[in-house]
């Protein structure tokens, strides 16, 4: 079986948008089932140190869209969309970035296998290709800030397991 480069990462992006699409959901449930406003939730984090669940999701949109529109322009900056202050803006912004992502087609990311891509954060510039920044830069950080915004709902009392996070598996058919 080959895989192509659309498989390995919008495949990829569409699970766990996907699943973030579900947990999301489920947050907006259990304030709404508990009486809480779910806006309260937005400036939450996990520590002091670490940036609130609004940048956490918006910071999947920017690892997954954003990636590959990054690749396209050639050029992926740091500053992602704007960020959400409501629960509601939190779930357009993911809505968005699963909309996206569905409708871009395998042979358009295909096509950008090989070709250049520069990582720019004020005067840094890393030089990549395509594949090595959606595989070593990208899909890391898309990963890394889907957990956080799961835990961050999770340490807040959104019922939450690992099932949430995994998304709609590839299964056999």
């Amino acid at each position: 079986m080959t895989i192509s480069l659309y498989d390995i990462t919008v495949g990829q992006y569409l699970q766990t948008v996907g699943a973030a699409v579900g947990f999301l959901d489920r947050g907006l449930k259990h304030c709404t089932d508990e009486g809480s406003n779910p806006d309260d939730l937005v400036s939450q984090r996990l520590a002091g140190d670490m940036l609130p669940l609004s940048f956490q999701v918006v910071s999947i949109a920017h690892h997954s869209i954003g990636a590959i529109e990054g690749v396209k322009k050639g050029v992926f900056t740091p500053s992602g969309p704007a960020m959400p202050e409501t629960y509601a803006g939190l779930i357009k912004t993911i809505a968005d970035a699963d909309a996206a992502l569905k409708a871009l087609t395998p042979d358009e990311v295909n096509a950008l296998a090989g070709t250049d891509v520069m990582f720019e954060f004020g005067t840094m510039k890393m030089p990549f290709t395509a594949e090595g920044f959606l595989l070593s830069f990208s899909l890391p950080n898309f990963y890394f800030h889907a957990s956080t915004a799961y835990d961050v709902l999770r340490a807040n009392g959104v019922p939450l397991g690992k099932r949430y996070f995994l998304g709609a598996l590839k299964l056999k058919s």
